[in-house]
């Protein structure tokens, strides 16, 4: 009798535990971690895999940076896609797995942009690779948001990779004389290239290009200019398949896409940037080419619908847990 009088007394101490805990858990809500899915994409290009991998996200000013928009026009495409300003536009950037090369377009911004950067490492991670395994590293341009990712906390990330962008574009923002020629809000970004770029050209691994003749198998870089001097998109080519790497030749789809002719206050030549944006909106459109941007809501893969004379409209890829081509 007592052996039963002991276990009924545990019984009972057990219920009123988990009543306690249940009746703690009814009373305290559920605390959630601020993160979101994983942020990496793969999908199949012919023979090569490309894997977008988000960097962060970064409040953009789309009103207040606009130029060339007309009279509340930024106002009415925001509200048309259900959003306002400041617009939370991603950090991307794009790795290719090529038949001989494992290639990175643009790096995020890393360090430069504070918390709103630095999550590509461990996307690339993530995704089943490592910052050493990287061959080469392909920039569009060298504005803060896509070189910052070059560097964390004072090392270079990249190992063994060579570090390739456009003569011109290199020969622009590593020239402090140069500071002059721009408008107060492009200084930082001089300051942003010495210092991700100088270990790298210390090391020799810092090697500018010149002409549009394939870089490696596969991936070529296109000529367009206006948003930096030298800014330069990518064409990456596998059995007959294409996807243009375009940078910043737009940085707020729902009025740039729409209305090319809205350039932003971060483009050194306005209409040099109009135009090319323009050039890579319609070859994209007319020849069915996958396209990805750098500021498009994650993945920011897609394609290009011309739905005017002069107007256009995003058509992004059909999500898939598979690793199949879209």
């Amino acid at each position: 009798m007592r052996r039963a009088s002991g276990l009924a007394v545990l019984a009972l101490v057990g219920v009123s535990v988990v009543s306690a805990a249940a009746s703690a858990q009814q009373a305290s809500p559920p605390v959630f971690a601020p993160k979101q899915a994983p942020g990496y994409y793969r999908f199949e290009l012919g023979d090569f895999e490309v894997i977008a991998l988000l960097d962060g996200t970064h409040p953009f000013d789309a009103t207040g940076l606009a130029v060339g928009a007309k009279p509340g026009e930024m106002q009415r495409l925001l509200d048309q896609a259900y959003l306002k300003s400041p617009v939370e536009g991603m950090i991307t950037a794009f790795l290719v797995k090529t038949t001989d090369k494992l290639v990175l377009i643009d790096t995020g911004a890393g360090d430069l942009y504070g918390r709103d950067g630095g999550l590509l490492v461990a996307n690339l991670k993530a995704a089943g690779y490592g910052p050493e395994q990287v061959d080469e590293i392909y920039l569009t341009h060298l504005h803060r948001d896509h070189v910052g990712g070059l560097m964390r906390g004072g090392y270079k990330i990249f190992p063994r990779a060579i570090v390739r962008v456009s003569k011109a574009e290199a020969d622009f923002w590593l020239d402090d004389a140069n500071r002059a020629k721009v408008p107060a809000i492009l200084g930082p970004m001089f300051d942003g290239a010495e210092q991700v770029l100088k270990p790298y050209i210390a090391a020799g691994r810092f090697k500018p290009f010149e002409g549009e003749a394939p870089l490696t198998t596969g991936i070529t870089p296109v000529v367009a200019p206006g948003h930096t001097p030298g800014h330069r998109q990518y064409l990456v080519q596998s059995r007959g398949q294409t996807l243009l790497v375009w940078g910043d030749t737009v940085h707020v789809m729902p009025a740039q896409i729409p209305d090319p002719h809205i350039a932003i206050k971060y483009d050194t030549d306005a209409a040099s940037a109009v135009g090319s944006r323009e050039t890579a909106l319609a070859a994209a459109g007319a020849k069915g080419w996958w396209v990805a941007g750098a500021h498009i809501s994650f993945p920011g893969i897609g394609h290009i619908r011309r739905t005017g004379r002069d107007s256009f409209e995003w058509v992004p890829l059909n999500y898939s847990l598979n690793r199949i081509q879209p």
